[in-house]
């Protein structure tokens, strides 16, 4: 009787870890010693997963204020804005607008439109072509530019972290896409250039604001997949119309059952009726900039932001309770990666 209990709890224990609860003090980050408000961040959208979808919206510093137009439209500001390290000369504006957007009570999201290393910045030499392997020859001009441009950018998150404002950070998206220049050589290439970034912005400019967010496009493939130590959360995108539940289950198929899926860019928003009827539980979503904000259904957007199932900003908790006095995780959640 006593080995038939030893057996039955060891079969328990392994259930409980498989669904993430063994950690008693929550979810971590995978940035080492991540900060309290890093921390609180990512136990609350572990706590939303599955429940309610966070609204997101795009910035663009050229053409139309999409939050505010947002908000003209529906009476609600998004709960997530997204901003781009896409040009220097509006790097310094797009991190006043990322605090700001803190202080307000709203949730930060930031990517990079990393134009290839020696060749320049912006949209168009982000999808140029570069030999990859130069990047780690030291000496060559890939090389310089490319451990440059990480300082560079390095430099205005370090202006964030010291601001104690957390980071949704999602470098490098559409990353099996095959359009942009650290996609082109394969899944291998692509993941020796996500841990050199995560190594280098973690352990030596000690970026500890940053949750990592894995960003595949419409068709994810697990061949960029740099693993889960390097990632707190994985998404997809793309512009196509619906609540996209094959790339919901394609990402599943790929992360598991345990790691919120974003859909972190897209040019419809999904309905939020018909996404949590079929199980399509986006952790959140965020509407692209300019004409996919003044082309988009207004009703629809009105409909969405006022759903009950759709979190804007006025509904947004303190993110910092999520943290309790001693600086510990308040719960813990079903879904919790169980890597970490």
């Amino acid at each position: 009787m006593i080995k038939m209990n030893h057996k039955l709890l060891r079969i328990i224990l392994s259930v409980i870890i498989s669904f993430g609860m063994y950690n008693v003090s929550g979810v971590d980050p995978v940035t080492p010693n991540a900060s309290p408000e890093a921390r609180a961040l990512l136990n609350y959208i572990y706590s939303q997963y599955g429940k309610k979808t966070l609204s997101g919206q795009m910035w663009a510093p050229w053409g139309i204020d999409e939050t505010k137009t947002i908000y003209e439209i529906t009476g609600k500001y998004p709960a997530i804005e997204g901003h781009d390290y896409i040009n220097e000369s509006s790097n310094k504006r797009e991190n006043q607008l990322v605090i700001e957007w803190w202080k307000a009570g709203g949730i930060p999201t930031l990517m990079w439109h990393w134009g290839a290393p020696s060749i320049g910045e912006g949209y168009e030499n982000s999808k140029k072509e570069i030999n990859i392997d130069s990047c780690f020859i030291p000496g060559t001009k890939q090389y310089i530019a490319m451990w440059g441009d990480l300082k560079r950018i390095a430099d205005h998150l370090t202006e964030l972290r010291d601001a104690n404002v957390p980071v949704l950070w999602r470098p490098m998206h559409e990353c099996d896409g095959n359009w942009f220049w650290y996609g082109k050589q394969g899944g291998e290439r692509f993941v020796k250039l996500w841990k050199t970034m995560f190594d280098y912005f973690t352990k030596e400019r000690k970026l500890n604001n940053l949750i990592w967010v894995l960003c595949h496009t419409g068709d994810p493939s697990a061949e960029w997949d740099s693993g889960k130590a390097y990632y707190d959360i994985a998404g997809g995108d793309t512009y196509g119309k619906g609540i996209q539940a094959p790339l919901f289950n394609k990402l599943k198929a790929i992360h598991g059952e345990t790691i919120p899926i974003p859909y972190h860019e897209c040019g419809t928003l999904p309905d939020p009726d018909e996404c949590f009827k079929n199980g399509v539980t986006w952790s959140w979503w965020m509407l692209w900039h300019t004409g996919h904000v003044t082309n988009h259904n207004k009703e629809e957007l009105k409909r969405i932001y006022n759903h009950d199932l759709v979190l804007t900003r006025d509904e947004l908790p303190n993110i910092m309770d999520y943290l309790n006095v001693k600086g510990e995780p308040k719960t813990t959640y079903l879904f919790q990666n169980p890597i970490r």
